[in-house]
């Protein structure tokens, strides 16, 4: 039931065939290039170098442009919409749809044996006998029904209008219609693009209704509680529309040089070195002073020390967070004090992770001893609790990250407008963490605090086994610091540790050979993130477990399962943001997540940028593009206006 989570550990695409509606037809009058705006006196050009990890694999929007791709396309194609602050700011479009403004409402509507819906449980199927599915206005688990295939039936579908600005142009002066959104919607459903089939899939028509409307239904029973970002940005049908999606992936005039809305066109691609951009002047902010900056030259350098070099011999002016600097944070705050650079810090959308093998895979065909599984250590939440208890993860944020971000005490960062404020991380209290695992059935037998306390009655646990670890996690040298303080925090309450590293792509390889997603761990340390800002507790439900079943892909690594986690989560997924049920179900998963702890929440994951000393109106947001306000970004005396 997600619909935006990107992993950094993996991907979900669910794949399927969708309808390709039909374009409006416009007034031939709206596709006639407008006149480039009259000339004014303007001062010597300025010029604004960024400097990136890696070089952009694509520019088309639907061949997965990786993150320098994304930084690049901030700049050309501003929005349609920017998410700052864990909120959402309309762009190009007039407004953000909602219930209260009327731009989107749930309808009643008919449905057939037959035809598509969503049943109960989120999945996309054809109704027939059977299923379970939810009525019209039926939004929790008791009014769900089974479909008997005869007695009629309405169920609820959901109607969304986005407004385009009527002032938009391409930078080829021909005015951007809503037939170029529907355009896009087309490119994203053929099968040859990469994009998510999720919302398409679950999409029944989308459609110009005017010049500057784009109308969205959803398919019967498909409540979207972001549903005010079912908007597909702009493609221009009149460049690209001799081309097929598949060939879209590669040509130069989609993939390096496509032309766009926003503050910069591309100018030029020099292979390995880098891109120029230069000014819009059908940018529809041009009569505003933007952008501030006449042209952007992104170069590409993957070594983070080249990088700071280049900042400070004046041929980066800002360096992307593409660059890992995370190794370089000491040094970057020395720059800042010596007045050399100024150095940007925000925790990120990705979390590191301690999973606990709650369910180790070998126990999906039963649990049994005699066959060779691993014990059950991890069924008591005692036993969780308690090593989270004797984890010092804030000496972790402190000395690892520089004191840059926080413990985390849910799924959720505490600055989400949904975050629940009772809830605190637990703190390093080894003393707390052995009453607890006492509290379990686990005791120092021996009375050598050096060595592992040991089960006498912990359930499931035959008495006399050691509370020993094996702890998988990559080779990365921040990982390394990160266990060597939690390997001495866990020795203070009796947890000992078998500290295996692997190279990432062992790690996450597929299950069941993998680790991870093969769920053969005690414990397995990790980083999982999103790229939207909906709360994503859908990481921890029974249906994200990875298995045989389903190809061992999913995000509920650690096998937790809880039927009123899953049933508050479901409940969070079929409201909406207006209503008081959408607060009430996530503040209950945050609630259970850090009684149950599925997962234990390590640190957030530093976003680092560094700039010059005189840029001024540059934001390193954790929930926007690095550059969604590259137009207003300046230098110099200019930051003075």
């Amino acid at each position: 039931m997600k619909k935006t989570i990107s992993l950094i550990l993996m991907i979900f695409i669910v794949t399927a065939c969708s309808l390709t509606p039909s374009q409006t037809e416009t007034p031939s009058a709206t596709s006639t290039p407008l006149p480039p705006p009259s000339p004014t006196a303007t001062p010597l050009p300025r010029s604004l170098t960024i400097c990136l990890g890696q070089e952009p694999n694509t520019l088309y929007p639907f061949g997965s442009p990786n993150a320098a791709a994304r930084s690049v396309l901030a700049a050309v194609n501003d929005g349609p919409f920017d998410t700052v602050g864990y909120d959402y700011q309309a762009v190009i479009i007039t407004d953000m749809p909602s219930l209260e403004n009327g731009d989107a409402e749930i309808v009643s509507t008919p449905v057939q044996p037959g035809g598509q819906v969503v049943d109960a449980d989120g999945n996309l199927v054809t109704l027939k006998q059977g299923l379970r599915v939810r009525p019209a206005s039926c939004r929790a688990d008791n009014c769900v029904i089974t479909y008997d295939g005869t007695t009629p039936l309405e169920m609820d579908q959901m109607v969304v209008n986005f407004h385009l600005r009527p002032d938009l142009t391409w930078s080829d002066g021909t005015p951007i219609t809503a037939d170029d959104s529907v355009y896009a919607f087309t490119l994203a459903s053929d099968p040859n693009s990469d994009s998510n089939k999720y919302l398409i899939d679950r999409t029944l028509t989308y459609e110009a209704t005017d010049p500057q409307t784009v109308q969205w239904w959803g398919k019967p029973g498909f409540i979207d509680p972001a549903y005010f970002t079912n908007f597909w940005a702009p493609a221009p049908q009149h460049v690209w529309s001799d081309f097929t999606a598949l060939e879209l992936k590669t040509v130069d005039i989609s993939s390096r040089s496509p032309i766009g809305w926003g503050p910069y066109m591309v100018d030029e691609w020099l292979d390995g070195d880098h891109i120029t951009l230069t000014k819009n002047p059908y940018y529809f902010r041009a009569a505003e002073g933007y952008p501030k900056i006449d042209s952007i030259s992104f170069r590409f350098i993957a070594d983070p020390n080249m990088a700071l070099s280049e900042l400070v011999a004046g041929r980066c002016d800002i360096i992307d967070p593409t660059i890992r600097l995370d190794n370089q944070a000491d040094l970057l705050q020395k720059m800042q004090a010596a007045e050399q650079a100024q150095a940007f810090f925000t925790p990120g959308m990705t979390i590191e992770w301690l999973g606990l093998g709650i369910t180790p895979a070998s126990y999906d065909d039963g649990y049994d001893l005699r066959k060779g599984d691993r014990q059950d250590i991890f069924a008591d939440a005692h036993t969780r609790q308690g090593i989270a208890y004797c984890l010092d993860r804030q000496s972790v944020a402190g000395n690892v990250l520089f004191g840059k971000t926080t413990v985390p005490a849910s799924y959720l960062p505490v600055e989400h407008p949904l975050y629940d404020s009772n809830i605190e991380a637990l703190p390093f209290e080894p003393a707390t963490g052995k009453a607890l695992l006492e509290q379990a059935g686990w005791r120092d037998v021996d009375g050598d605090p050096s060595t592992p306390v040991t089960a006498v009655n912990v359930k499931n646990v035959t008495a006399g086994t050691p509370l020993q670890l094996n702890y998988y996690t990559t080779t990365a040298t921040q990982r390394r610091q990160v266990v060597d303080i939690l390997s001495q925090s866990l020795a203070q309450c009796g947890i000992g540790l078998n500290v295996q590293y692997f190279e990432q792509n062992d790690l996450y390889a597929p299950g069941p050979g993998g680790a991870l997603f093969g769920r053969s761990f005690d414990l397995i340390e990790y980083a999982m993130g999103v790229n939207g800002i909906e709360p994503p507790c859908g990481w921890f439900t029974s249906s994200e477990i990875p298995n045989a079943s389903n190809s061992w892909i999913g995000t509920n690594v650690t096998a937790y399962e809880n039927a009123e986690f899953d049933s508050a989560c479901r409940s969070a997924h079929l409201s909406l943001p207006e209503e008081q049920a959408y607060v009430d179900a996530y503040r209950q998963t945050q609630v259970l997540f850090s009684t149950e702890l599925p997962a234990i929440p390590l640190y957030y994951h530093l976003r680092i940028s560094a700039a010059r000393p005189d840029l001024c109106r540059f934001d390193l947001d954790p929930t926007a593009n690095p550059l969604w306000n590259i137009e207003a970004i300046d230098m110099g005396d200019a930051c003075g206006n």
